[in-house]
């Protein structure tokens, strides 16, 4: 019997979601061969490495706020193309430079952070996109092929880079600029979307209004607050857990990496399920659980040493992506919700900002921390309590999320009671005529 394919969600949604599986298969080839290139090609230095790598990140709060307000302005599907045609050509600067004799980490370091401001306008457009090419019902259907997608470029995404990296060298890199093509083709074969947003108000009057309008409404303050949280204390896990794994445990790298990949196979089957889940028990209830779970799942990495250290990580690390998946696909659309098209740019914005600033100064902790316990612990038993620390931090996301589902609930008894009182009217008239 053949397997079904998944019923299509109308062709502006295939078009932008075969443009993104295979961007984000791109992403992941530039991902393994830049760090590479530094320490091998460029003998760069641990420190370097971690600069360009942070690179990645300063956008965030520097660019966040001020992409809301422009792509709200501009027009969405322009914007999306234009930007993956900059990713486009910062991506290929880099084997251009090698081949010319010019790769250096200055160079590196612009690249990336070209790369990562187009995606900080990007992701802004991104998820206003969703929900103007697929109708309200099929909302977290769609963000659940898209996490899906994204799962699967995370299982397979290190096995065809390692293999293009050791075919082409730094030539691998133009598949994910080849990648960014193919994206840009897609929006521009999509029917016109999201066009520029007319709004009163200065650029700063907008900015402003991007995190009043998180914080003004319960439900996204409190998913402001619990995603936050999260990346407060989530982030410190997933830093330390190298270190953990190499230094404390001892394993191999070719054991460590299988063991993250079968945490991308966990991602992947939340994604599949996570919209069956929320069908049942509602976006904000399965939101919350899972943000508890997804922390607490976490805490599995402490049986080892005592049982076995490969399978322990790969189980931890399964249970770990299948409940992110669970958080990922039901965060927008529990957003969305919430607010109108004309505001949806600034509102995104202002949250990306808001929870993915703290991630740096959290991936800093966890550093700093084991650093500092080392002496008196040991590397095992620094990198144990670091990690519990942050994951139990992380756990406390539950608290603002437990609430959310009640008050969807109360927006949705309200709306239905207003149409209920609309279809109501025409009755009401033909009586008082009669």
């Amino acid at each position: 019997m053949r397997p079904r394919r998944p019923a299509s969600l109308g062709r502006g949604f295939d078009l932008f979601w075969f443009g993104q599986s295979v961007s984000t298969v791109g992403d992941r080839v530039t991902v393994f061969v830049v760090p590479t290139l530094m320490i091998f090609v460029l003998h760069a230095s641990a420190l370097q490495v971690g600069v360009v790598a942070m690179a990645q990140y300063l956008g965030i709060p520097l660019l966040g706020p001020v992409a809301g307000v422009l792509v709200d302005r501009w027009d969405k599907r322009r914007t999306m193309l234009v930007c993956d045609l900059v990713r486009l050509a910062a991506v290929g600067v880099v084997p251009l430079a090698y081949w010319l004799g010019l790769l250096s980490t200055p160079l590196l370091f612009g690249c990336v952070a070209v790369v990562s401001g187009a995606t900080i306008f990007f992701n802004v457009g991104y998820l206003v996109a969703v929900p103007a090419v697929v109708e309200e019902q099929h909302i977290v259907r769609a963000y659940a092929r898209l996490e899906g997608s994204g799962s699967v470029s995370e299982v397979a995404g290190p096995s065809i880079a390692a293999g293009l990296y050791s075919a082409l060298g730094v030539g691998a890199l133009l598949v994910d600029a080849a990648s960014y093509l193919v994206s840009a083709v897609c929006f521009g074969r999509m029917r016109p979307w999201g066009e520029r947003t007319v709004v009163p108000g200065s650029v700063r009057q907008r900015l402003t209004l991007g995190f009043r309008l998180n914080w003004a409404d319960p439900v996204l303050r409190r998913v402001v607050v619990a995603a936050v949280t999260l990346n407060c204390g989530g982030p410190v896990f997933v830093t330390v857990l190298p270190v953990l794994a190499y230094r404390g445990l001892g394993l191999s790298v070719g054991a460590f990496g299988a063991a993250m990949s079968v945490a991308a196979v966990g991602a992947l089957a939340g994604a599949v399920v996570a919209p069956r889940i929320s069908e049942r028990l509602g976006v904000g209830r399965t939101l919350a659980w899972a943000l508890l779970l997804h922390c607490l799942a976490g805490l599995g990495v402490l049986a080892a040493p005592a049982l076995a250290a490969g399978p322990v990580i790969a189980v931890t690390m399964g249970c770990y992506g299948f409940f992110m998946s669970c958080i990922n696909v039901c965060s927008a659309p529990a957003r969305q919700s919430r607010m109108s098209a004309r505001n949806q740019g600034v509102m995104h914005a202002a949250f990306r900002t808001a929870t993915w600033g703290v991630i740096p100064l959290a991936a800093l902790a966890g550093g700093l921390g084991v650093t500092l316990l080392t002496g008196s612990l040991g590397v095992l038993d620094a990198a144990r309590v670091v990690m519990a620390v942050g994951t139990l931090l992380a756990a406390c996301s539950f608290l603002p999320a437990v609430r959310i589902q009640p008050l969807l609930d109360a927006a949705e008894r309200q709306r239905a009671g207003t149409a209920a009182a609309v279809d109501r009217v025409p009755d009401e008239l033909t009586d008082s005529a009669s």
